[in-house]
């Protein structure tokens, strides 16, 4: 199927909501963006966004540019697993919040998410609000009026920035109502199956919780390969974050999600390959 297909039926899928002149005029980098509700928006999204080098023998890791770097080659999603790990230790989280708090002072226009996982189970009073009250990034949290919030209820880009609570934080578990901002994943974002050995990624419905039907779930792409070799070069990645890989997956999942595109595309290593030009044709851009 063509490139211009795959972006004719999920422009068909894009609705901008009307809503009041806003002070923001450009959002994510683009000024169309600024009335478009966040569910309604496709972000690239960086998988263990944490675990960087440029070593090819370092078996663990799943990106080459820092954080700052992902985040101005265009990535909007950032992942990170939050345990301890003998394969690759990027750091504390909240040295790894400053740094992402840093960027977000330098880039008051754009809208950012966080995806962390937490398999010990770590108390979100004792271990993760401290962490986001140290970096600071706690005054940029939004907060929804109802949880779960459906795909469609969210706010615009414009008026999380307006706003200033212009940062979205999501737990995969262990998520109570101690702390308000730090949102459960599941109850509200869908994922199709993690650590994929075909290439093809096929869909289904793999986490989800919740009132809420599917379709009214945000949803997100797990494009990155398991392999059971150490890849020499980077053809690899190429091939797996090319255009026509990334929209077949998307176009794979649409059928689950309502027939509309995934709200984040998480990829290895976001500087092989164009992830950004498929998530702009996924937005219609």
């Amino acid at each position: 199927m063509h490139l211009s297909l795959f972006a004719t039926l999920f422009s068909i899928g894009l609705s901008v909501s009307a809503a009041p002149t806003k002070r923001a005029s450009v959002c994510n980098g683009r000024a169309e963006l600024c009335n478009r509700g966040y569910g309604n928006v496709t972000f690239l999204s960086s998988h263990d966004s944490y675990a960087i080098s440029e070593d090819i023998f370092a078996l663990a890791r799943t990106q080459e540019l820092d954080l700052p770097g992902q985040l101005d080659l265009g990535v909007r999603m950032l992942q990170a697993q939050s345990h301890m790990s003998s394969l690759f230790d990027g750091g504390l989280v909240v040295d790894y919040l400053k740094t992402v708090k840093s960027w977000l002072d330098n880039n008051p226009n754009e809208v950012l998410t966080f995806l962390f996982t937490n398999p010990e189970g770590l108390s979100l009073t004792d271990v993760w609000k401290p962490a986001f009250d140290e970096a600071g990034i706690t005054d940029l949290a939004y907060v929804p009026p109802t949880k779960p919030m459906k795909r469609g209820d969210w706010p615009t880009l414009g008026e999380f920035i307006d706003s200033g609570k212009r940062v979205i934080v999501f737990l995969d578990y262990g998520v109570d109502d101690s702390v308000d901002f730090i949102l459960s994943e599941f109850t509200m974002l869908w994922e199709p199956p993690f650590s994929v050995t075909d290439s093809t990624f096929p869909c289904s419905v793999n986490r989800i919780s919740g009132p809420l039907s599917t379709v009214d779930h945000l949803n997100m792409l797990n494009h990155n390969l398991n392999i059971n070799i150490i890849p020499i070069g980077d053809g690899l990645h190429r091939m797996t974050n090319s255009i026509n890989s990334i929209l077949a997956n998307a176009y794979g999942c649409s059928g689950l999600a309502g027939g509309v595109a995934p709200n984040f595309v998480m990829l290895d290593f976001v500087n092989i390959g164009h992830g950004l030009d498929a998530v702009n044709l996924l937005n219609g851009f």
